[in-house]
């Protein structure tokens, strides 16, 4: 009975978030840099700061891409929804098996058509400031990162390491995806780290400017 009570929550919540964003006015640009690389059925990361992960997660669930969850309570959660939305999940954190679900993920992208979303700061933070995972991903196999970076015009925030933010109902939303970032394993990894947070900052202020949020 158990079960059956927590699938009802699931497909009720699920349900509830399709509505919410769906009742929203969508603008999404550069989505052609994430069309293109699937067209060649390429391997890549799609990279966004995890303050404003529901925007892109929402429009990527379609897609049947890869995305990392902890272990912990709420992630079971969100690993249910999620896959209703449509995600992949591999299980995983840095202070719990960070260097078996790194290799999963080098792994996974090594080989073609497969493509992996991540927030870089996630989970825990600092925020805005990338961990090293993406970067050494992307070096040790060839793959490129698209920056990503989604805002609303209104919202609610939630605020513990991050501020968090849901979109509320009818509002208007825009969604930016930049060009791919190519990092070499002979590249300064420093300099690729900061470089893909250069991007994400710098895709987010367009998003925020464009929208008029301060």
């Amino acid at each position: 009975m158990t079960g059956f009570l927590n699938n009802i929550k699931i497909t009720i919540l699920t349900s509830l978030i399709r509505i919410l964003y769906g009742s929203c006015r969508w603008k999404i640009t550069g989505f052609q840099h994430v069309e293109n690389l699937l067209n060649k059925n390429g391997s890549f990361i799609i990279a966004y700061w995890h303050g404003n992960m529901f925007i892109p997660y929402l429009k990527l669930a379609k897609y049947h891409f890869h995305i990392l969850a902890g272990f912990h309570k709420d992630a079971e959660l969100g690993v249910n929804i999620g896959e209703k939305l449509g995600w992949k999940f591999l299980r995983g954190s840095s202070s719990q098996n960070g260097s078996e679900v790194f290799q999963q993920i080098v792994e996974l992208l090594s080989k073609p058509n497969n493509v992996f979303a991540i927030t870089p700061d996630g989970p825990k933070g600092p925020a805005r400031i990338p961990k090293p995972g993406t970067v050494r991903a992307a070096q040790k196999t060839g793959i490129p990162i698209i920056p990503a970076a989604g805002r609303s015009h209104r919202s609610w925030s939630f605020t513990n390491w991050d501020t968090f933010h849901i979109t509320k109902p009818f509002t208007h939303i825009e969604l930016k995806f930049g060009e791919p970032l190519y990092f070499s394993i002979n590249n300064n990894f420093d300099t690729c780290n900061n470089k893909l947070k250069i991007q994400l900052d710098s895709l987010d202020n367009e998003v925020s400017k464009s929208l008029k949020i301060a």
